[in-house]
């Protein structure tokens, strides 16, 4: 069941990059993803609310408490960073630090809850995964000199903080009721992205929204909820390091929807890293 809830996080994150694309065309994207997080919000208090575990909050243990709010200030702290990398660094160079996450998790997950099985599958599937991510971005000649490396710590931040996101949740939902660890994990999402957009002082750009966007960001803050609370149901009852390479397959979701709707054509070496990340996720799903 977590390996099929795994799989249906990837199909809606994959959906939600779509969505917010279209969303995003007006909107600034720091103000779109702070709407998009109160949509999230009151779709996994919904779903709380829907499964009856509303009634059990006051249940839940202060180490749990405490890791779900570490869980939601890591996930901030990876969009501070990484939004940081980007205004002072070259996309082609910030982006492929990013992404080391994944292997970081997968490494993390290994030796911090010992999730040894199959070993040598997960760590070829991860070393196949990291290959295929980077094959994935497509490298853009600069439009500026050489930048100094004063990116690449907050880089480093986004890819270290985003790892420390499943790690921390998992510990965080060890005996809380996943949806419910959702809902107060992304509580601390909401605020941190607000004041994300307060501090950037972006908060007039709310007088201008486009509706149309505007619905396009609610679809995509609703695929969003979707995505986390099959991800963190997931994390909750299956095994890390290969739910998280599972829900990366959202990559291949994206590309395939993109091809549709924007009619965005994948390069040959784009479309190797796309194969290479899909066989090393299926190679570790397989041999669970």
């Amino acid at each position: 069941m977590w390996l099929i809830m795994a799989a249906l996080s990837a199909l809606f994150a994959g959906l939600t990059a779509i969505l917010a694309k279209c969303g995003i065309k007006k909107t600034e994207s720091d103000v779109a993803t702070a709407l998009r997080t109160i949509v999230v919000l009151l779709f996994a208090w919904i779903m709380v609310f829907v499964v009856g575990s509303a009634g059990t909050i006051m249940e839940i243990s202060a180490k749990s408490v405490v890791f779900l709010i570490l869980s939601g200030f890591a996930t901030g702290a990876s969009w501070i960073c990484y939004f940081k990398a980007l205004s002072v660094g070259d996309v082609n160079k910030v982006v492929p630090v990013d992404k080391s996450s994944t292997v970081l998790t997968v490494l993390l997950a290994i030796i911090l809850f010992g999730e040894t099985g199959h070993l040598v599958v997960k760590l070829i599937g991860t070393a196949l995964l990291a290959v295929g991510v980077f094959l994935m971005i497509e490298k853009k000649k600069a439009e500026n000199k050489e930048t100094k490396r004063t990116w690449l710590p907050y880089a480093i931040g986004s890819a270290i903080f985003a790892a420390l996101t499943s790690i921390l949740g998992k510990i965080g939902i060890s005996d809380v009721e996943s949806n419910l660890g959702t809902a107060i994990r992304t509580g601390v999402v909401l605020v941190m992205a607000w004041l994300i957009v307060i501090i950037k002082g972006k908060f007039s750009k709310l007088k201008n929204l486009d509706r149309k966007e505007l619905v396009f960001i609610a679809m995509s803050g609703i695929a969003t909820g979707a995505s986390w609370l099959c991800y963190y149901y997931a994390i909750q009852k299956g095994v890390v390091s290969v739910v998280v390479p599972i829900d990366k397959l959202s990559v291949a979701v994206s590309v395939v929807f993109s091809y549709f709707v924007f009619k965005e054509k994948l390069s040959r070496k784009a479309l190797i890293g796309l194969i290479l990340i899909v066989v090393g996720t299926l190679a570790m799903a397989i041999w669970a």
